[in-house]
């Protein structure tokens, strides 16, 4: 059985984790690029790093500045019986988060600017629902800063532009140069509608990080070749790793969605029931 309270806290606790810790995957590839560089700069801003995320983890703050847009990922098992009002239970849940993590309140509305205060407003946090086998609730949070975000691209290519997805990709992190505080995370949603390609990007990055397939092997590859570098200012990690994921979409359509993450690829998960 899961109760309102039980989710309100569980989005509590999932966003002190997020800020505070970063998964052991993540954690990996970044110190498997520390080990690998030898340009003496670029080696000092991974060490940096490592050293920023060992201090959040000890003092329990964010280990950024920017404490992202709270976004929200829920699995529902079809047996699984709700009773009460999920969608307030983790709105509620971020207003808590806002004020013990503490959470920058980063939420604006899109025009006036004006600012809440507490990371709540319309559509806002963002909730992607899915329904799975099985009789639990997993809750996932992905805090997303705006430096990455704003340089994230989407594109709805023909068909016949399969071949260039790799360059495409590529390019984006060329265009973004050092504006995302590289070394970055690069989630590709390829398919779907216009909207779901963007959801496929993003979900991409909830992967464990260091298992990766040869197309995806083969882009990052290439983006490391641009020598771009931690922090932009040069060596051989610009991309930790870089994620696919794909859905089926209409005949006569391509879309490509490049959702990049900067270092601090924030997640946790916690299920209940």
């Amino acid at each position: 059985m899961v109760d309102y309270d039980d989710v309100k806290f569980a989005i509590v606790e999932l966003f002190k984790k997020a800020e505070t810790e970063l998964g052991e995957d993540v954690i990996k590839a970044i110190k498997n690029a520390y080990e690998r560089e030898d340009n003496e700069i670029a080696k000092n801003q991974l060490k940096t790093i490592l050293d920023n995320i060992d201090a959040a983890g000890r003092l329990k703050v964010p280990m950024c500045q920017d404490t992202g847009l709270p976004i929200v990922f829920v699995e529902i098992g079809k047996e699984l019986c709700l009773n009460f009002d999920l969608k307030k239970a983790i709105v509620d849940g971020v207003k808590i988060a806002t004020e013990e993590v503490p959470l920058r309140p980063n939420a604006v509305h899109p025009l006036t600017r004006e600012n809440p205060g507490n990371n709540v407003g319309l559509y806002m946090p963002q909730i992607n629902i899915d329904f799975v086998e099985g009789d639990k609730l997993k809750l996932t949070v992905m805090p997303k800063g705006a430096g990455s975000e704003n340089m994230s691209v989407l594109k709805m290519l023909l068909p016949s532009q399969v071949d260039e997805i790799p360059r495409l990709v590529v390019d984006a992190v060329k265009n973004a140069s050092g504006k995302p505080c590289p070394p970055i995370f690069v989630g590709v949603g390829i398919g779907s509608t216009f909207d779901g390609c963007a959801k496929l990007a993003k979900k991409a990055l909830l992967r464990d990080v260091t298992v990766m397939n040869e197309y995806e092997r083969e882009i990052l590859n290439a983006i490391n070749m641009l020598g771009i570098g931690p922090m932009g200012l040069g060596g051989k990690t610009t991309a930790l790793a870089v994620l696919v994921e794909t859905g089926y979409c209409h005949t006569a359509s391509l879309p490509l969605a490049i959702n990049i993450q900067c270092w601090a690829n924030r997640r946790a998960s916690k299920v209940l029931g």
